[in-house]
């Protein structure tokens, strides 16, 4: 039976929010028709959906109007989810966004992390990849699904997932230079380490896109399939990784992890460092300004 896990949240920026996930079986519990349509809204209204299917759990962006980007509505609710995922017994965790976007990372229409206080700054730019981050606490293996585009903190979310999968004609990288700025959630670490170091300086340095194609020549993607398939392809993945021993499938991925190094939050503190500093240029106020307008930025280096 597939369970829903839908958490009430204040919108609070950037900051974990408790909360509380009700599972029912509908065979035990007798609704009236009212109360099962008031339920059935709070799932679809839900920044980040979180439910099982046997073994395989499933986390869901769910924001596609504002293409899954990392809003404090989205960040707390996901933090939740990835909280009751790793409370699950679980085999495997597949992640998947709703829309045209698996995520576009940073919601700047929303928010500009500017502050004369370059510790915090610092503090808050890193609290922003925590709820992403968490991910790194999960014992089973992780799949990206990604539905869509998957750019900037969306690709870095896409990093940390163990596999991915992806849409074929979808955009994925990190375009922080950009937009005058250093990356963030420990990108710079992890892309290195996934497809070296000349091919990872090229799209780091150039922040340049590419296409799902191009992704899975690179080693980004383990496979790119049509749109309308990740999700069928991710949960087959699942449930391959599902039929093994889970012992041996968490042994396997801890040995995987410790052989890469693994500092990976370590890389996201530095990072949010020289993001924080990067945040405060006039460069950056133009790329996003930019960004917002639809136009060429024109950095002066100041």
């Amino acid at each position: 039976m597939q369970r829903v896990c839908h958490v009430q949240l204040a919108e609070t920026a950037y900051e974990t929010a408790a909360g509380s996930c009700a599972v029912r079986s509908r065979s035990r519990e007798i609704r009236s028709p009212a109360t099962r349509r008031d339920t059935l809204r709070a799932m679809s209204d839900a920044a980040v959906r979180f439910t099982t299917s046997g073994p395989i759990g499933v986390i869901t962006l769910h924001r596609p109007d504002n293409r899954n980007s990392m809003t404090p509505e989205l960040l707390d609710a996901f933090a939740v989810a990835s909280g009751q995922a790793r409370a699950a017994d679980l085999r495997c965790l597949v992640i998947t966004g709703t829309g045209t976007c698996f995520s576009s990372g940073a919601d700047f229409k929303s928010v500009t992390q500017r502050d004369d206080d370059r510790r915090a700054a610092n503090e808050r730019s890193y609290a922003m990849y925590e709820p992403f981050l968490s991910l790194l606490e999960l014992a089973v293996p992780v799949i990206g699904a990604l539905n869509g585009h998957t750019v900037g903190g969306g690709f870095g979310l896409a990093l940390i997932c163990d596999l991915r999968i992806g849409a074929r004609d979808a955009k994925y990288g990190a375009n922080f230079v950009r937009l005058g700025l250093a990356p963030g959630m420990a990108i710079s670490y992890l892309l290195p380490r996934l497809i070296g170091v000349a091919r990872a300086s090229e799209l780091l340095l150039t922040g340049r896109l590419v296409s799902g194609t191009e992704a899975e020549q690179l080693g980004i993607l383990n496979r790119a399939v049509a749109a309308g398939d990740v999700l069928d392809e991710a949960m087959a993945l699942a449930r391959e990784i599902a039929d093994n021993a889970p012992i041996a499938v968490r042994a396997t991925k801890r040995a995987i992890q410790r052989g890469l190094d693994l500092q990976i939050r370590d890389a996201a503190r530095l990072e949010a460092y020289a993001q924080a500093e990067s945040l405060q240029t006039a460069d950056s106020r133009e790329g996003i300004a930019a960004l917002l307008a639809k136009r060429k930025p024109v950095f002066t280096g100041s």
